[in-house]
Parts: structure tokens; C-alpha cells; sequence
């Protein structure tokens, strides 16, 4: 193999000549964990290219991957599609039938790979609609589907490896590698055309960002690996060595992280709120002494500063902090977990803090599709940690703010452009700088921090700016609030619709020998939740001026999700499906006399 790395499936071959791992990939079936070997592997993956190659598979050909988790296959699978020149396409599992159908036809999808009984009804539902598939396999043993092991079957024979060998060498670092459609909060989605080269420069300059033990490490996967934040990170642990196991569901992070020991985990903003909210629901059930002692470290956890910036006494009660309460927390989290990484979404600075105090760094990093996805991450070494921040850019990646605040980024990273939209990437490109669509200011010592999402912000009648991110990130600091969206462009004021957290509201409720419904419409009226809820709003406001405060707000009864088409598949909300569906809601607002 080259020495120097250009193409994604060499990473494998890399992992083969440096590591050969015995726990290269590890998924749990039927209640036991099951190993695949770097040889496994690769052995797999070239079955599945001879396979393919039978099927009449040509370079340039169209695959699509579809899996409710993430899994050993998955990999194999696209080790497989890559070598032999053709294009994977990613799907979110989430998504609706009908974006399916778009996407297998602007695609032009030729053969679907998908893991379950679910997925396989969602998918063969628009086979007739889509007519350049021509079949569809399974992971799982699906009644009526083809299961993927009959393209290993076919490709058990070795004889024909060299026609893979013979295609491997023509496959070049600019090559088109897959084409990733975004889940964008309006509109069809947008299919990012990135090459080898782009997500291949992206491992290699990211990889010096985490503090990984090279050949000796463990990860647990669970952000959806169509996403190309948790794939370039399944790309980057094979080229340092690093074993990784899947998380069977979100449901079951807690006991995986358990059973795992991770070194290292990435991480949504949204996960790391439900684990903070978790800790301090436990820590409120203790007593006297205990319970003291529980929320003097958190309070001393959230004034937490890198580097000894908080002096020697901080440091010196922090110490103990650790030894009697944060050893705690990060035995639940498998006790051997030092870093977190941090992306899709704006992090709340408290969490960083907490967690990096409890010796658990979370390093929030920043990007996007179109950027293979890395343009900057904190480190702590090096003094590159600077919370509030999302770093300073990685190698090789450049980037500068526009005359309105728009960050551009430049680098090998840059996608190719939006498939079969040459209007659209023409758009989005000015040289060879890639408009982001975020607004943010790099200080003094290049650290870069995003100040809201260029398209959402908006102008009250009144003439005045509103950053809506920033609100909301602030807002949902609070237990109460899990989330919410800042509305008001063109109206006289900022205000909001809210998702309670039912769960957190419940237990107050209960605490404070309130009525407890059976149903959210009913919690929601109750005016001492209401009053309680406008508490927070309060708090919240205190940071920022009278003109962007939240004036009045709407508690929603329903809890945002992807299913239910309120929140993107990373757990974005959907500004215009949120307001169209609460429209009445939103006119009670505007209203006069709003309550």
C-alpha cells in the first residue's frame, strides 16, 4: 500500500499494515458483542466488491445505505461500494417515504441496501415510483427481501479479486465518493457531492485535534453514520487504530457505555443535556450532607476555566470535587471516558464546563456537510480549548468573516458541489471560499465562535436584528425547556414556542402537590406552569438587551421529533414546519390580547 493515504478504503488497508486489529468493528446480536477483525474485515469488504461487480455494478453506479443503527455492515458495506469506483448514498432512516422516492431518483439509486423490516416497507413502497432500482437487500432476515450475505455468497469466489485490484488502481483521489443529501430545515434536500480527496484530507488534518492512544483505543458509535460527521470519524478511528462498537439504540447509550469502556465518544449537544439533566434529577433525590456536597461541585463544575485560570484555591477544591462527587459521574459513563466531542449543534457552555471539570473534556468543534465536515475543534493540549468557542481551524483549512459576518471557509475539504445544481454551488462559492450560511467573529487569538445561522436571523418591524440560536441556546439551559424556537420576524417583537420537558415537569409537579394529567394539553394550562415556565423565560432574558428579549411565549403540547417531521435528523428544528403547525398559536401571540 502508498505510504501516503488518498482514498477512503485505503484506511483499512492502513489499519491491516499498522494495527490488524482483533476488535476492529464490534456490534451486539442477540444480547452478545461480536467482533470483526481489520482481516475480517477487509475479506468482507472485497467479498462484497467481487459481489457487486457480479451484479453488474459499475463504476459511477449509485448505492444506497439505509441503517436504523449504526453496525459492523454499514462499514463493510461501504469499504465494498468504494473500492470498485462506485457512489454511496447515505440515507437518513428517518426521513419521509417521500423524500425517499426524490432522492432514489435524482440519485438514479441502482441497488439499496437497508437494515430492517421498517426500512424495507418504507423503501419497496416506492420501488414503482423509482425506475432505475433494481433491488433491494437487507441486513436483517427480512420475509420477501434479499439478505446482503447473498452478495457475499457471490462473491465468495477469490478468483475474480484482481478485477477488483485492476478497478482499485483507477480510482482517483478526486473521484466523486459518495453524495450526502442534506436534511435542510426547508426545501428538498441538496445531494453534496464529496470526493475521495475531500473527506480523506479531513481525517488526516483532524487527527491531530483528539487525544487518541494510537492502536490502543475504544470508541462507541451511535450518531447516525450518514451523517459525515460520525463517518469521517469511523475513517479517521481506523487510520489511528482505534476499535469501535456500536451502540445498539439511544435507549440503551447508558448500558453500552457501561459494558464498552470508551475512551472517547462524539457527541450532539441534545445527548449531553439529557445526561447533565439526569445526573442533577439524581443528585436532587439525596439528603443533608450528601446532597450539599453534590451541588457544591456542580456549582463549582460550572465555573470551571481550562488551564488553571481560576487560581490554585480552585483548583484545590476542584481536586476534591472530583475524588467525592465527579468519580461518580464518570463511573456511569463507563469510568474510563476522557474526551467528548461535540458537534451538529451549538453547545451550552455550561456543559463544557461541567464535564471538562469532571475530568470528561468535551471539545465543541464546528462544520458542515459541505465541509467534509471539520472546519475548526477545540483541543485541550496546547492551549487550543477555549470554551464559548469552536476552536481554531484544523490544517490546511482557512477562514475568513465577510463584510456581513458570514463565515467562509477554504480548504481540500470544499465539496465538489450539489448534485445536478451547478446554480446552487455557484451560489454558495465565491473562488474557492465556501459560504457557510453561519455568522461568527474569530478573536483576538483566532478562535472562531459562531453567532447564529445567517437565514434565521431576522428584522422585527421595529428595525431591530434578532439572532434567534443564540436565545434559544440560552433558554434551554433551563430543565424545564427542552425546546424552543424564537419567532418573530417582521412582528412588533421577539417571542417563542415551546416544548416543555414533560418528563422534568412532571416530577415538579408532583414535588409542588400540582395536579398531574394524564395528557401534555391539560399540563400545559395549568397556569402555575405557566408562571413557572415565564420564571426561566426571565432568567433567560437578563442576557440580552430589552430589544431581543422574549416577550410572550406558547407552550406546545407535543414533543418535537424527527418522526413527527419537527426536527431535522440532527435534531435541528424545523423553523417553518414548527410555525406551520402552530400557527394558531403563533396568531395568539401576535394577538392583542394574547392570554
Amino acid at each position: 500500500m502508498p505510504k501516503e493515504i488518498t482514498r477512503l478504503f485505503e484506511f483499512a488497508y492502513y489499519q491491516l499494515e499498522n494495527f490488524n486489529l482483533e476488535t476492529a468493528f464490534c456490534t451486539k446480536y442477540d444480547n452478545k458483542w461480536v467482533a470483526t477483525s481489520t482481516e475480517e474485515f477487509i475479506a468482507k469488504g472485497n467479498a462484497i466488491s467481487r459481489g457487486l461487480l457480479k451484479l453488474g455494478i459499475k463504476p459511477g453506479d449509485k448505492i444506497a445505505v439505509i441503517s436504523s443503527n449504526n453496525r459492523t455492515e454499514w462499514n463493510i458495506l461501504d469499504l465494498g461500494i468504494l473500492q470498485i469506483g462506485a457512489i454511496s448514498i447515505p440515507i437518513y432512516p428517518t426521513i419521509s417515504k417521500e423524500d425517499y422516492e426524490y432522492i432514489f431518483n435524482h440519485a438514479e439509486v441502482t441497488h439499496c441496501f437497508l437494515s430492517d423490516e421498517e426500512l424495507y416497507k418504507k423503501a419497496i413502497a416506492i420501488t414503482q415510483n423509482v425506475s432505475t432500482l433494481k433491488e433491494i437487500y437487507s441486513f436483517d432476515k427480512v420475509e420477501g427481501c434479499k439478505n446482503w450475505t447473498e452478495v457475499l455468497e457471490l462473491g465468495k469466489d477469490e478468483s475474480s479479486q484482481n478485477e477488483v485490484e485492476t478497478i482499485k488502481e483507477t480510482v482517483q483521489s478526486n473521484d466523486l465518493a459518495t453524495i450526502i443529501y442534506t436534511s435542510g430545515t426547508t426545501g428538498k434536500p441538496k445531494g453534496v457531492m464529496l470526493s475521495h480527496n475531500n473527506v480523506v484530507s479531513n481525517v488526516i488534518d483532524s487527527l491531530p485535534r483528539l487525544p487518541l492512544t494510537i492502536g490502543n483505543g475504544r470508541t462507541l458509535s451511535f450518531l447516525p453514520v450518514c451523517h459525515i460527521f460520525e463517518r469521517m470519524l469511523h475513517y479517521l478511528y481506523q487510520y489511528s487504530g482505534t476499535s469501535i462498537y456500536f451502540a445498539e439504540s439511544i435507549e440503551k447509550i447508558g448500558v453500552n457505555i457501561k459494558e464498552v469502556h470508551p475512551n472517547l465518544m462524539s457527541v450532539v449537544p441534545r445527548l449531553l443535556e439529557k445526561v447533565y439533566d439526569g445526573i442533577i434529577a439524581k443528585g436532587s433525590e439525596l439528603k443533608g450532607i450528601k446532597k450539599a456536597l453534590f451541588f457544591w461541585a456542580v456549582d463549582l463544575g460550572l465555573k470551571y476555566e481550562p488551564y488553571g485560570k481560576n487560581g490554585l484555591w480552585y483548583e484545590f477544591k476542584l481536586a476534591i470535587a472530583n475524588k467525592l462527587i465527579f468519580n461518580k459521574w464518570r463511573e456511569a459513563l463507563g469510568g474510563e471516558l476522557t474526551t467528548m466531542v461535540s458537534g451538529s449543534a451549538a453547545l451550552q457552555p455550561r456543559l463544557a464546563r461541567v464535564f471538562t471539570a469532571a475530568k470528561m473534556a468535551v471539545m465543541e468543534g464546528y462544520g458542515l456537510t459541505e465541509t467534509s465536515p471539520v472546519i475548526s475543534v477545540n483541543m485541550y493540549k496546547d492551549g487550543l480549548m477555549r470554551i464559548g468557542t469552536v476552536g481554531k481551524p484544523i490544517a490546511n483549512v482557512e477562514i475568513k468573516i465577510a463584510d456581513d459576518g458570514e463565515i467562509l471557509a477554504k480548504g481540500p475539504n470544499i465539496m465538489q458541489g450539489y448534485y445536478k445544481d451547478p446554480e446552487k454551488t455557484a451560489s454558495v462559492m465565491t473562488g474557492d471560499y465556501f459560504h457557510t450560511g453561519d455568522k461568527g467573529e474569530i478573536d483576538a487569538d483566532g478562535f472562531l465562535k459562531i453567532t447564529g445561522r445567517k437565514k434565521e436571523i431576522f428584522k422585527t418591524s421595529g428595525g431591530k436584528y434578532i439572532a434567534p440560536a443564540l436565545i434559544e441556546n440560552e433558554m434551554k439551559q433551563s430543565r424545564f425547556i427542552e425546546q424552543i424556537l424564537v419567532i418573530g420576524e417582521g412582528q412588533k417583537m421577539p417571542a417563542a414556542l415551546i416544548q416543555p420537558n414533560f418528563d422534568f415537569l412532571r416530577d415538579w409537579a408532583k414535588l409542588h402537590h400540582e395536579p398531574i394529567p394524564g395528557n401534555n394539553e391539560d399540563l400545559i394550562e395549568n397556569p402555575h406552569v405557566i408562571e413557572r415556565i415565564q420564571q426561566e423565560i426571565d432568567k433567560g432574558n437578563e442576557n440580552f438587551g430589552k430589544w431581543e428579549t422574549i416577550k410572550r411565549f406558547e407552550l406546545t403540547p407535543d414533543v418535537w421529533g424527527i418522526d413527527n417531521g419537527l426536527l431535522t435528523p440532527t435534531m435541528k428544528p424545523k423553523r417553518e414546519e414548527i410555525i406551520k403547525k402552530y400557527l394558531k398559536l403563533y396568531n395568539k401571540i401576535y394577538s392583542e390580547n394574547p392570554r
